[in-house]
């Protein structure tokens, strides 16, 4: 069945749940995990706070030190599930949540993702829909969606 399964994160209590889903479901398969999150680049004109306060170095540092919580709860999931479950992580810088996603399944061969029905993405998901119909909706690959 499925052999290599991507799980994004945003760090939400959702998401958190997802994962736990993800893995267990790849322990239950045999298939291996890859673990992702997404941080936006920095830009000079914003309304991320962080990006306004922090300086390019600053923010970098930032965003590096809260994707690795994240990922850690990928790998402490993985790791709870026992040796059985192949588990690496990914942070990617990108705009666009939704083609990061993609874009790395299609990279490292993914055959099932594994997401939140929603994250935390404010405004821009009310107005714009939020990540995860967009990777439903432009992704090739399966894509199981945890409520």
């Amino acid at each position: 069945m499925y052999k290599h399964i991507l799980i994004p994160t945003d760090g939400s209590d959702l998401s958190k749940k997802a994962i736990q889903h993800g893995v267990a479901l790849a322990k239950a398969l045999k298939a291996r995990v890859t673990g992702l999150t997404i941080t936006p680049p920095y830009h000079v004109l914003a309304v991320e706070p962080t990006m306004v306060t922090d300086t390019p170095e600053e923010y970098k540092r930032h965003m590096a030190e809260l994707a690795a919580r994240y990922l850690d709860q990928v790998q402490t999931a993985a790791l709870a599930e026992g040796e059985s479950c192949d588990c690496n992580v990914l942070h990617v810088e990108h705009d666009h949540p939704y083609l990061a996603i993609i874009d790395t399944a299609n990279a490292e061969h993914c055959d099932l993702i594994v997401m939140a029905s929603h994250g935390r993405r404010g405004i821009s998901a009310i107005v714009l829909g939020s990540e995860t119909v967009k990777v439903l909706t432009h992704s090739t690959i399966p894509v199981l969606v945890y409520r």
